[in-house]
């Protein structure tokens, strides 16, 4: 019996190990580029695949602000990036998405302390339940209105700068998702359920909506030296899931074990839409694996990303 289980265990081991090299071994991004000079702003940079951007963007020479909510997270980041590549221009600023006015205050003192925005990395992404402070769902204040604001803070900067690039951070999930308009001006969130299962759905929504605003946004560039881009890192092992319940953690914590590729890896795609040279004719297009891929007509749906550019707008009062 014991020889049975072993050998069992061996077999679904190498099972394993052969899915886990052909579906979850990522593409590197190929850019040479270096960013001497460059100013660069990742958010939720403290942890997972935006700690990993940054250190790798900091490598390349680039001045890179770590925006992020947690202050003793986020310092003890930078000082591990600059240790590990030398670059003392690495820095923390505080930022909290899920507060319209701290995103407005970050921009305030962003544009008053630095000269130069090159690339804008809007990384930061949740998958919790509850209400902002300024009464939306945490996701989608937290995944798409938060980096809505900040982008259209920082936009004139950014064009001053040019030619220069917004990365939206997403993923595969938008598949699985679309928008509810009447819940969302009705109760200004995505979905009104609480189970892990509508966290979820909200949090694939929310994901729509970084696709769909990449879209619109790309459109309203034209004839500016700013270019957008949407993406999927791949199914990666992050800390995504710290705020969920034990159940949700010890889920994620196994399902990750096997399933899940590292953070450097998933990295790549954001740094591919973020330095490689040659893709701005690709402007708001969606990238996965280092390379465009397209997507479905929900995804693309001109009149859908136009009603929630201008629904946001609202929302943050602009």
């Amino acid at each position: 019996m014991f020889v049975y289980v072993l050998l069992t265990s061996v077999v679904l081991l190498g099972i394993c190990l052969v899915l886990r090299h052909r579906f979850l071994k990522l593409p590197m991004c190929k850019s040479t580029a270096q960013l001497h000079g460059k100013t660069v702003i990742v958010t939720g940079s403290n942890s997972g695949i935006g700690k990993h951007t940054a250190l790798d963007l900091a490598r390349r020479g680039a001045r890179v602000i770590l925006a992020c909510r947690d202050q003793q997270r986020a310092e003890t980041a930078v000082r591990e990036i600059r240790m590990r590549c030398g670059n003392s221009e690495v820095m923390y600023m505080h930022l909290d998405l899920a507060k319209l006015q701290s995103v407005r205050s970050f921009a305030e003192d962003f544009l008053k302390r630095e000269a130069r925005l090159d690339i804008l990395i809007n990384n930061a992404g949740i998958a919790i339940d509850g209400k902002t402070e300024d009464g939306f769902g945490m996701i989608f204040g937290v995944n798409h209105l938060g980096h809505f604001l900040l982008t259209l803070l920082l936009l004139e900067r950014l064009k001053e700068c040019g030619p220069s690039r917004i990365v939206n951070v997403s993923s595969i999930g938008h598949r699985m998702a679309s928008v509810d308009f009447n819940c969302l001006s009705t109760h200004r969130d995505l979905s009104v359920g609480y189970s892990g299962v509508d966290v979820f759905s909200v949090y694939c929504q929310s994901k729509l909506c970084n696709v769909l605003f990449t879209h619109e946004l790309a459109k309203r560039l034209v004839g500016t030296n700013v270019t957008c881009y949407s993406l999927h890192p791949g199914v990666i092992k992050t800390d995504i899931a710290r705020h969920g319940g034990a159940v949700w953690r010890m889920i994620w914590l196994l399902l990750g074990l096997v399933f899940f590729a590292d953070v450097e890896s998933g990295a790549q795609t954001t740094l591919h839409c973020a330095l490689q040279e040659g893709i701005e004719p690709l402007s708001g297009r969606y990238f996965a694996r280092c390379a465009v891929e397209e997507v479905g007509p929900k995804a693309k749906d001109d009149a859908a990303a136009k009603k929630l550019w201008e629904l946001s707008e609202h929302f943050c009062g602009l």
